[in-house]
């Protein structure tokens, strides 16, 4: 019975591989959230004029090595790199497309032609010093050298000012930030970013972190792993730097697969160094909404190094959007040791953990129905229903079972999002 687990596990690897490494510079735009289909009204009013242009750029921020495409444009590959580099992506939705006609397409929930998404330039604008910086000790305790230093707070003080000056154009001071998976590399990334930012009615400053993931094969899972692992300092230096940005006023994460274990991780560390410096993490890293889609975590992990450290009360409002008929996770879970985090239901609770919630009240699980897909794993953004509900998180930060977010309660922090969501059957 284990050989054969180990067959279906390897089987169900290589397919799994195949359709996650079919990633290009373009994708079709994701279907219309019903939260605007229903309506044929996409929110275009809130959006400065700026803004309403069919070749946004986004911001990023990534410790991927640079590596040319095959046609010689500037891109970045699955390498590690030492040092981060902030820069911007245009994207271009529709190939001469006008923004008319793109409001159109994301009103509608039917579209008579795709409209294209494409990554049409990539340019790096700064790049800092490799970590870890040099230092010295003195008396046992670690001391930063001067130069090294100087050269790397240079780096912080020019990407702020590029950020605040983004901030100062939008139409909220807030930051939307979305960090990608196991196999994604940087053009699906920014992407995903693209799909989620338009249809939050293109709230704040989009950016994406985007790690050195991209490893295919048997083994790439293990690899991507690992990666994430080397990226989580990075990540953590990215949100002190966003999060001390003038003109800031919040941040709005949204973390899938294993992206929630970068994040997760980096977050937790960094509320540990705040609370023992004194200060308060929910207002020193401002972050409103942190949303795990899919999080391919051991829950049992969770359990001890979340919730045991009291991770929920550092944000404004934590939405874990959870499938059990996940079957990337499904496959997770066969190669790991743990129930998968995005695969837990009300009854895998322990009745301590249920005492915890019921205090934390801005911790809440949605359980996503009907997701559809081989895989059905990129739910967070290709369902309509879970992203109309990522679009209402960032527009408004509602809790669940609010009248402006209607969904179901099966059970304490539990809710239940139907396909017709935020309508009515």
């Amino acid at each position: 019975m284990g050989n054969i687990r180990i067959i279906c596990a390897t089987i169900v690897v290589v397919v799994a591989s195949l359709v996650l490494t079919a990633c290009s510079t373009t994708h079709d735009l994701v279907a219309t959230p019903n939260l605007y289909s229903a309506t044929g009204v996409y929110p275009e009013a809130e959006i400065p004029a700026g803004l309403k242009t069919t070749k946004p750029t986004l911001l990023y921020i990534t410790d991927r090595q640079v590596e040319n495409t095959k046609d010689g444009r500037f891109s970045y590959g699955i390498k590690r790199s030492p040092s981060m580099a902030f820069g911007q992506a245009e994207v271009s939705f529709g190939d001469g497309l006008s923004w008319q006609q793109l409001h159109k397409a994301s009103s509608s929930g039917k579209r008579k032609t795709p409209v294209k998404v494409s990554v049409t330039d990539v340019r790096e604008i700064l790049r800092f010093p490799a970590t870890p910086l040099p230092f010295g000790v003195r008396s046992g305790n670690a001391v930063s050298l001067s130069g090294p230093q100087a050269e790397y707070n240079a780096k912080t003080r020019q990407l702020q000012k590029v950020l605040s000056a983004r901030l100062a154009s939008a139409n909220r001071r807030e930051v939307v930030m979305f960090v990608h998976g196991y196999n994604n590399n940087f053009n699906e990334a920014a992407l995903s970013l693209a799909d989620i930012w338009h249809f939050s009615g293109r709230v704040g400053v989009p950016v994406f972190y985007t790690w050195p993931a991209g490893n295919s094969g048997l083994t790439g899972y293990f690899k991507d792993r690992e990666a994430g692992e080397f990226s989580v300092f990075h990540f953590k230096e990215t949100i002190k730097i966003i999060s001390a940005t003038p003109g800031l006023e919040a941040i709005h994460i949204i973390a899938h697969s294993r992206g929630t274990d970068v994040v997760t991780t980096a977050l937790r560390e960094l509320m540990i160094a705040e609370r023992a410096a004194g200060r308060n993490p929910r207002k020193t890293l401002k972050v409103q909404n942190l949303t795990l889609a899919a999080p391919d975590l051991d829950f049992g992990v969770v359990r001890q190094r979340l919730i045991a450290e009291r991770f929920g009360p550092v944000f404004g409002q934590v939405t874990v959007y959870m499938n059990k008929s996940d079957g990337a996770l499904n496959l997770s879970q066969s190669l790991m040791s743990g129930l998968r985090f995005g695969r837990i239901g009300v009854k895998d609770l322990e009745p301590s953990e249920k005492k915890i919630f019921a205090q934390v009240k801005n911790v809440n699980f949605i359980d996503v129905e009907d997701v559809g897909g081989f895989i059905g794993h990129a739910y967070f953004r290709e369902n309509p229903a879970v992203l109309s509900d990522i679009a209402i998180t960032i527009r408004s930060s509602l809790s669940p079972g609010h009248t402006g977010r209607p969904l179901k309660n099966i059970g304490g922090n539990f809710w239940l999002l139907d396909k017709h969501y935020p309508l009515g059957q």
